[in-house]
């Protein structure tokens, strides 16, 4: 392409269909004493960019969206003591989806909660940790609670509770992001009920353990998976009653006489119930850490990131899955 140089326009094509091209290259590779007045494209940040004379500018700001996936921790569940006791599954990390509109340059940090810790005996445990990302917040699953002292937790999903007992009440979930831990029933603690998940109630226990609420699919990452699953019920009844299971997406199994599963990693499941007759005390299981998973068109990509994120493809789109805390920078 020709251009005309003139002292009263400037640099000038000399067509309308034509374009000027712009030096190009990255952050890194800025001209160390660059004149003011300087313009360049910087591939780093994919902004048009001139220098003031003090600091580089950025003449206008590029925007794209991407699509989130955002889960807390889950709850850890309740613990059993050598009375005939079960303890109640904890309830899922709270899940968020949805889709934010990004600035070039800009820095977004991202959070991913733990899971709570299993209770060592027949009381309460500990409630998940909350993740966030772009100005929204996961809740942490709600501790599940056994026997006839405790209340479940509250969270993102509740963790499940023997109702049967005056002022003992399930945990409650987060609108939006899970549910209810489930309650107790048939007037016995023998049976832990199930945590809340993000896609459904706990069970109630009543004559075998409660499971836990089944968990949401997504399928930001190109394959359908399961996250924020409630964890599942113990047994402490020396009759044998059916354990509760772990809700679809990383809620931990209750168990028979032993210590509770835990949630599985990176998907916000709650833990699962310990059981106990007259052997001891057994803990509960610990709830499953959160994630955090971008979906980032190719096209827009910056690839700078901090936390280890891994990096993978979807179609046109760039994944990325934060399994512990970091940022990503547009």
């Amino acid at each position: 392409m020709s251009v005309i140089i003139s002292g009263s326009t400037g640099i000038a094509a000399t067509s309308a269909t034509q374009s000027i091209d712009l030096p190009q290259g990255t952050t890194a590779q800025r001209p160390a004493s660059p004149a003011a007045g300087a313009m360049r494209f910087n591939t780093t940040t994919n902004q048009t960019e001139v220098y003031s004379g003090t600091a580089w500018v950025v003449l206008s700001s590029q925007t794209y969206s991407v699509s989130y996936l955002i889960v807390a921790g889950g709850g850890g569940a309740s613990g059993s003591a050598n009375t005939g006791t079960g303890g109640s599954g904890g309830g899922a990390g709270g899940l968020l989806t949805g889709t934010a509109t990004l600035t070039g340059g800009t820095n977004y940090s991202f959070t991913v909660g733990a899971g709570g810790a299993g209770g060592a005996t027949w009381g309460i445990g500990t409630n998940g940790s909350n993740s966030t990302g772009f100005g929204n917040t996961s809740i942490g699953g709600g501790a599940g609670a056994g026997g006839n002292v405790y209340s479940g937790g509250n969270g993102g999903s509740g963790g499940g509770a023997q109702t049967v007992y005056s002022g003992i009440t399930v945990g409650s979930g987060t609108a939006g992001q899970g549910n209810n831990g489930g309650g107790g029933g048939g007037g016995s603690a023998y049976y832990g009920a199930g945590g809340g998940g993000a896609g459904a109630v706990g069970a109630t226990a009543s004559t075998s353990g409660g499971n836990g609420g089944v968990g949401l699919t997504s399928s930001i990452t190109g394959t359908a998976t399961y996250y924020a699953g409630g964890g599942g019920g113990g047994v402490g009844d020396n009759s044998g009653g059916t354990i509760g299971s772990g809700g679809l997406g990383g809620g931990g199994n209750g168990t028979y006489h032993g210590a509770g599963n835990a949630g599985t990693t990176n998907t916000g499941g709650g833990g699962g119930g310990a059981g106990t007759y007259t052997e001891g005390t057994h803990s509960g299981g610990s709830g499953g850490s959160g994630i955090v998973i971008l979906s980032i068109p190719t096209s827009s990509y910056s690839g700078i990131t901090t936390g280890s994120p891994t990096v993978t493809t979807s179609g046109s789109n760039t994944i990325l899955t934060f399994t512990a805390s970091g940022s990503y920078t547009a």
